[in-house]
């Protein structure tokens, strides 16, 4: 018997949650063809993986890769992260359907929402496309990895309302039943879902409220109706479940999702996470999703492994001096020159002086937080750490903030992070953890973790591209949680059945997620003791010039997509096995 691929001695955690045990794998044609001890006969290629883990390929529930799709195939740093399967199309952001003047509008939107620049996603786009099939249509060519795509609501809505969509009025029963037949038109090309928007941090590049933030019951159940008529397909949400406004909103907010979730008979994902404003939110989703769940509607949560948050920088798209009069006269400079002007005596004595204008809705891609983040720096910088060393600390002490070097050095808070800014020539990089870190504990991660509704989410590969890397989500749940963890750990067994089968059950994909004779050959063989991730760098490879942050991981041997290898040692292999993966019944 001969084979295309075989990875022997490895120990097989296999994605059902069992036991991990010690055996060889043998592909053929993509397939995982035999799995066993010692299994004989020769192959085209052997991959030794002893002293390794080998897993099912990582499924990502939560990219923004829309707008790269276009023009980059490989779409790093997923893939580098063991993600063999991504899901893009996320918050209610995309690029179709789409009319040729709205093309700049929902460019505007993604650059707002998703820190993607403007100028990239412009000059990147290769606009081939009016509907939603031929959206699909067009990313039908080989990639490093498999996507599949949702239908978003505020193209679809713009799409069907016109600039009445984009200025969030009403729509009319007839254009409710036109975004309805959209969708289903989207699912039965293969569309694998449709998503929503709702959070108040979201604004386009205008600083304007995304078209379907307020959407009503009536629209939202309305448009759902399209997953009964075609009978698959998932539904995204993010939601603050109005939490600017009280806890006493809380209540509405959650039921009219549950009202959509219930009118699609889907299986239906909200965001979960812990945010300072009311601590307490993520326990009253977690109650009223159980009882949901329980009367029969699917309702899922999506979470992050780790703290959510920015990083910052003089390279990033925010730090503390940016809306400075005196910054904002050197702004343009290259680096060099601007870390230059900064350490001149009296220009630092000079922006010291100075209070920020305003910077959020300026026509650049800010998030809404940061005139909040720039007014209550000494607040903020409590929650502000310097990067350094060889691997990042997601998960800091109060005493490694800038706040307490302010205190330890009897100086201003404000003065300790401007130069902190200038360290390594500028490059320095700062991380502020916004969501899941009220109590700078790991505690109510693990809870939300350990839920059995939750479901690995919210890496955002693709966006967020100046303030985050979270792509490296699945490496940082792995070596973290099923290894570093001071307490009690997450069996590696269950991660990988979280990072695979879970998300691929979930999305109704059952030729992935476990390693067993029949399915998919997407595979990592990962050296789970030296799993290291690297440090976050800015790095300029977008169209235009743009710049994004990657991260870096070690401990990664291979990964496999299709059977073919996608990436050895950290690195892309150029072979492109991996498709736009269509929904089927």
């Amino acid at each position: 018997m001969t084979y295309d691929l075989k990875i022997v001695g490895g120990t097989i955690v296999d994605g059902t949650g069992s036991a991990a045990y010690r055996g060889d794998i043998a592909v053929r044609d993509g397939v995982i063809v035999e799995v066993g001890d010692k299994i004989d006969g020769a192959a085209a290629r052997t991959i030794d993986a002893e002293g390794a883990i080998v897993t099912p390929g990582f499924v990502d529930l939560h990219c923004h890769y829309d707008g790269q799709i276009t023009w980059d195939p490989d779409l790093v740093p997923t893939v580098l992260h063991g993600v063999t399967t991504c899901v893009m199309g996320n918050c209610g952001v995309g690029f179709a359907p789409v009319r040729k003047e709205h093309r700049e509008r929902l460019i505007e939107l993604m650059e707002g929402v998703e820190d993607i620049p403007g100028s990239a996603l412009a000059e990147g786009i290769k606009w081939r496309w009016e509907t939603f099939g031929e959206y699909m249509d067009a990313l039908d060519v080989p990639m490093a990895l498999d996507v599949a795509a949702q239908i978003t609501h505020d193209p679809l809505r713009v799409f069907v309302m016109g600039e009445r969509g984009l200025a969030r009025e009403i729509p009319t029963d007839d254009e409710i039943q036109k975004m309805r037949a959209i969708v289903r038109e989207a699912l039965e090309a293969g569309a694998i879902g449709f998503s929503t928007g709702r959070s108040d941090n979201h604004k386009s590049a205008r600083g304007e409220d995304t078209p379907a933030a307020d959407a009503e019951a009536r629209e939202l159940c309305g448009i759902a109706q399209a997953f009964r008529d075609v009978g698959r397909g998932v539904i995204q949400a993010v939601s603050d479940f109005d939490m600017t406004l009280g806890p006493e909103r809380f209540d509405a907010e959650y039921s009219l999702l549950e009202q959509m979730a219930k009118a699609s008979g889907r299986p239906f994902s909200v965001s979960l996470a812990q945010r300072d404003l009311d601590s307490e939110q993520w326990k009253r989703i977690i109650t009223r999703a159980e009882k949901t769940n329980a009367e029969g509607t699917t309702f899922r949560f999506q979470v992050a492994p780790r703290p959510i948050g920015v990083v910052i920088g003089l390279e990033c798209t925010l730090h503390p001096f940016m809306g400075f009069p005196s910054y904002k006269r050197v702004a343009h400079l290259p680096l060099s020159e601007r870390v230059a002007a900064m350490r001149d005596p009296a220009f630092r004595a000079r922006i010291l002086s100075e209070t920020s204008d305003p910077v959020a809705g300026d026509g650049s891609p800010v998030p809404p937080l940061a005139d909040k983040f720039i007014q209550n720096m000494d607040f903020a910088a409590m929650r502000l750490f310097p990067m350094d060393g060889a691997t990042p600390n997601y998960l800091p002490s109060r005493s490694q903030s800038l706040y307490a070097r302010a205190l330890q050095q009897n100086k201003p808070t404000l003065e300790v992070l401007y130069d902190a800014l200038l360290e390594d020539d500028g490059r320095r990089l700062i991380y502020l953890p916004i969501y899941n870190y009220t109590e700078f504990s790991d505690e109510a991660l693990y809870t939300m973790l350990t839920h059995p509704l939750s479901m690995p989410g919210l890496s955002d590969g693709g966006a967020h591209v100046g303030t985050v890397c979270d792509a490296s989500f699945p490496s940082f749940f792995l070596s973290y949680w099923g290894r570093d963890r001071e307490g009690a750990k997450i069996p590696v067994e269950r991660i990988v059945q979280m990072l695979a089968k879970d998300g691929a059950d979930y999305l109704g994909l059952r030729d992935r997620g476990v390693i067993r004779k029949g399915m998919r050959a997407d595979l990592n063989v990962i050296d789970h003791a030296h799993l290291k991730l690297g440090m976050p760098k800015i790095v300029r490879d977008l169209p235009a010039g743009g710049r994004r942050l990657l991260q870096g991981v070690e401990g990664f041997r291979a990964t496999v997509v299709h059977g073919q290898l996608a990436a050895v040692d950290g690195a892309l292999t150029g072979t492109r096995a991996g498709r736009l993966v269509r929904a089927k019944g």
